[in-house]
């Protein structure tokens, strides 16, 4: 058993949790496996489950009394876990859509939230062979497939050419809308499409400044890695910017701006309601 707020002492339990769950989906992804529907309509294959499975089993084993909400759970009522003082958030194939592609881009996301923020977050993308990880007073990491790991930091945005990241399952308008006015403030940004939490760590290790996500989330997709964003320097917002919050009465998040180090107002360039 860990001692209550020595979170870090969780790190290197998680981070061997999340790549035997990368594991694990990389066998599945390699050969033909089931598709099944969820009853909102998105698709869950033999990987998010056989990932879930061990996750949770894995996390109990750790510390047994900790609560651990995962997106494949039985689903939670919110009376049930408004007491929680704190609990694992887990998305056992974060970019599910991205699996059935097989681009590579989907995440594995095991999150600490301590009251309402994330405290510990993992980030193993099985398929490109890249881990990232953060805890508070431990630092952010990547670490490339045989490499050693690299302390990472968000950059700060100066002006001109701005890298802005785009979901690359959910664009539309208002990212149209977004990336004009940036254009008209900055000259013409580049845009870095990409799936899963992924599009998160690109605003925390410096490849991008800012992330505007105006589309559909819910918590487990984003608490790991706004983990790693926050302690690389970086910050969520929503759009009115005040904190991203977790274990809230509904589980989806408002519309959000992930962006880098330094005080620049990317709300400044949000298009009018």
């Amino acid at each position: 058993m860990k001692h209550a707020g020595d979170y870090c002492a969780y790190l290197d339990d998680v981070r061997a949790i999340a790549a035997d769950a990368s594991q694990r989906i990389l066998e599945i992804y390699e050969r033909d496996y089931t598709i099944s529907t969820k009853g909102d309509g998105s698709p869950l294959t033999e990987a998010d489950c056989a990932a879930h499975t061990l996750i949770v089993a894995r996390l109990k084993v750790l510390n047994p009394d900790m609560p651990v909400l995962s997106e494949e759970s039985a689903e939670t009522a919110y009376e049930d876990r408004a007491d929680w003082k704190s609990f694992w958030l887990v998305d056992p194939l974060d970019g599910t859509k991205e699996f059935i592609k097989r681009n590579g881009e989907f995440t594995v996301n095991i999150a600490l939230i301590e009251g309402e923020s994330p405290v510990l977050g993992v980030v193993s993308a099985p398929a490109v062979g890249v881990m990232y990880w953060a805890c508070q007073g431990h630092g952010a990491f990547k670490q490339d497939a045989g490499r050693r790991a690299q302390r990472i930091r968000a950059r700060a945005y100066q002006g001109g050419k701005a890298q802005v990241v785009a979901s690359r399952s959910h664009p539309g308008e208002q990212l149209a809308r977004f990336l004009s006015n940036v254009a008209h403030a900055q000259g013409e940004p580049e845009t870095l499409s990409m799936g899963s939490a992924l599009k998160l760590c690109l605003v925390a290790e410096g490849a991008a400044d800012v992330y505007p996500r105006f589309g559909p989330t819910s918590e487990w997709d984003t608490a790991a890695a706004h983990c790693v964003v926050q302690i690389a320097g970086g910050r969520i917002t929503t759009m009115d910017k005040a904190p991203l919050r977790y274990n809230k009465r509904s589980l989806l998040n408002p519309w959000f701006l992930v962006s880098g180090a330094g005080d620049y107002d990317w709300s400044a360039h949000l298009p009018d309601a």
